[in-house]
C-alpha cells in the first residue's frame, strides 16, 4: 500500500482546470513538487489533506480514501502550510500542548517535551513566540505536526523567507523524519533544496506532470552539456544542428549541446549574426533548473481564478 496514491485526479474551478487527470503514488520518501505559481501544487496539497475536494478521480492517503474517509485520512498525515501557524501570544510548549489536546495525543506531556527536544527548542519551550525567530517558529511548527506521529507530513514551501543557515536546519529535521520512515511531500520553489535532500521530484505544468524522477535521473536525461549566454536585448535563438534552445532568464539565455567546448564558438557566431551583443558565455553540466526550464517552457505569471496566494493556470473545461 502506497502512502500516497493519486488516480485521475482532477479539481476544476468552474470552467478552468487547476489540477489535470494526475496519477502518481508516492511511498516512504521525501517528494517535492516543483512548479510556477499557478501550476496546481497548492490545489494538490488541499486536495491530499482533504481541505478542499476533488472535481474527478480520486485519491488514497495511508489507505484512506480523502473524500469517504476524509477523518481518518486527517489522523493519520501532519499539514504545515507556508503562511505562520503559531499563535505568538503563547509560549512554544502551549502551541505544541494545543494540538497534541486536539489530536487526543495520550501522555501529552511527556509526548510534547520529546518533539520540542528533537525539534531543539527545549530550551526556549517556555518563551513567547514573539521572541523566536524564523527559523525557530519554523522548527516550532514541525514540532506541532509531529506531535500526534503522523505517518505522512505535507510541507508547503518549509523554508520560504528562512536564511541559509536557518534553510539547512529544517532539512536536517526533514531528512532525519524520512529515515525513520516518515513520507514526505514538500513543495518548493528552491530547486537546490529538491536537487540535495529529495528522493524524487514532480515537475507539475498547468495541472500535469511535465517530468518525474530522482533529480539525477532527471539531470541525466538531459544528456548534453549546457550553454549560458548573457546578450543585451531581444534576440532571436539561431537554429543550430545539435544545439537545442531551452529558454531565457532576464538576460540570459541557455542552450543544451552533445559537445559543448566545440558548440561554443559555432552558436557565438551564429548569435552575433542576429545583431546580438554578447556579454558573457559559460560552459557546465545540467542543473535541475535546466530541467525545471524545459519542463515549464517560457510561463507568463498566470491569469485566472485566485486560490488564495496562487493563481490558478488553466484548461477550459469543454
Amino acid at each position: 500500500m502506497h502512502a500516497i496514491e493519486m488516480s485521475n485526479l482532477t479539481k476544476f474551478y468552474d470552467t478552468l482546470c487547476a489540477v489535470d487527470d494526475l496519477t502518481l503514488s508516492i511511498n516512504n520518501e521525501i517528494f517535492a513538487l516543483l512548479g510556477p505559481n499557478g501550476s496546481g501544487k497548492t490545489t494538490t496539497v488541499l486536495m491530499l489533506t482533504t481541505l478542499l475536494h476533488p472535481t474527478g478521480g480520486n485519491a488514497m492517503v495511508c489507505g484512506n480514501d480523502i473524500i469517504s474517509q476524509a477523518e481518518e485520512v486527517r489522523k493519520c498525515i501532519s499539514y504545515v502550510p507556508q503562511d505562520m501557524a503559531v499563535d505568538i501570544k503563547l509560549t512554544g510548549r502551549e502551541n505544541v500542548r494545543f494540538f497534541a489536546d486536539l489530536y487526543g495525543v495520550p501522555d501529552a506531556k511527556d509526548r510534547v517535551d520529546e518533539v520540542l527536544e528533537v525539534m531543539e527548542l527545549t530550551d526556549r519551550a517556555d518563551d513567547l513566540i514573539k521572541t523566536y525567530s524564523g527559523g525557530m517558529r519554523r522548527r516550532l511548527e514541525l514540532a506541532q505536526a509531529l506531535v500526534h506521529e503522523p505517518n505522512v507530513l505535507f510541507l508547503d514551501e518549509p523554508t520560504i523567507g528562512l536564511d541559509v543557515a536557518a534553510r539547512k536546519k529544517i532539512w536536517e529535521h526533514i531528512r532525519d523524519l524520512r529515515k525513520k520512515g516518515m513520507t514526505i511531500f514538500v513543495t518548493t520553489h528552491y530547486m537546490d533544496e529538491a536537487d540535495q535532500f529529495c528522493d524524487r521530484v514532480g515537475i507539475i505544468s498547468r495541472g500535469r506532470i511535465a517530468a518525474l524522477g530522482s533529480p539525477s535521473e532527471l539531470k541525466a536525461r538531459l544528456m548534453k552539456d549546457v550553454i549560458t549566454v548573457r546578450v543585451d536585448g531581444e534576440c532571436a535563438p539561431p537554429p543550430l544542428d545539435g544545439v537545442a534552445y531551452v529558454g531565457r532568464t532576464g538576460d540570459e539565455l541557455s542552450f543544451t549541446a552533445e559537445n559543448g567546448s566545440e558548440t561554443l564558438p559555432v552558436l557565438a557566431g551564429s548569435l552575433a549574426r542576429t545583431g546580438a551583443t554578447i556579454r558573457a558565455m559559460s560552459l557546465r553540466e545540467p542543473t535541475l533548473d535546466d530541467v525545471f526550464l524545459q519542463a515549464v517552457g517560457q510561463q507568463e505569471e498566470p491569469h485566472g481564478f485566485e486560490d488564495g496566494k496562487f493563481r490558478i493556470m488553466l484548461r477550459r473545461r469543454k
